[in-house]
């Protein structure tokens, strides 16, 4: 014993309490939760819009009123494949591809603007 045993109580080593190991599963949960709500909040929502856009679409007929991507308006004078003759004036017409289409209007609204 010495004199610094006096002033400072020493410090002895001690074992650790024996800790259980996590289980696999609340390992794996906190992920599988994230990925879950990731789908449901994320995921499924723009998959249904695009299911929509896809509907919407395909039923695209002569004479519809549509608005583009890029906020021209028009009437669909000529479909093809996969590109739209939009007539946005009278004898002007432009192409643009069938997904550029954002939406279909009501008959009627073009000419009520």
């Amino acid at each position: 014993m010495n004199l610094l045993d006096l002033l400072i109580a020493p410090a002895y080593a001690q074992s650790a309490p024996a800790q259980a190991a996590p289980s696999m599963l609340s390992t794996l949960l906190f992920p599988i939760l994230l990925i879950a709500i990731m789908y449901f909040l994320m995921i499924r929502p723009q998959m249904k819009r695009a299911k929509e856009h896809r509907a919407m679409l395909e039923k695209l007929a002569r004479g519809d009123e549509v608005i583009t991507n890029g906020g021209i308006a028009g009437v669909v004078s000529e479909i093809g494949e996969s590109f739209v003759s939009v007539e946005i004036a009278n004898g002007v017409q432009v192409r643009v591809q069938k997904g550029a289409i954002a939406n279909v209007l009501p008959k009627g609204t073009l000419k009520s603007a």
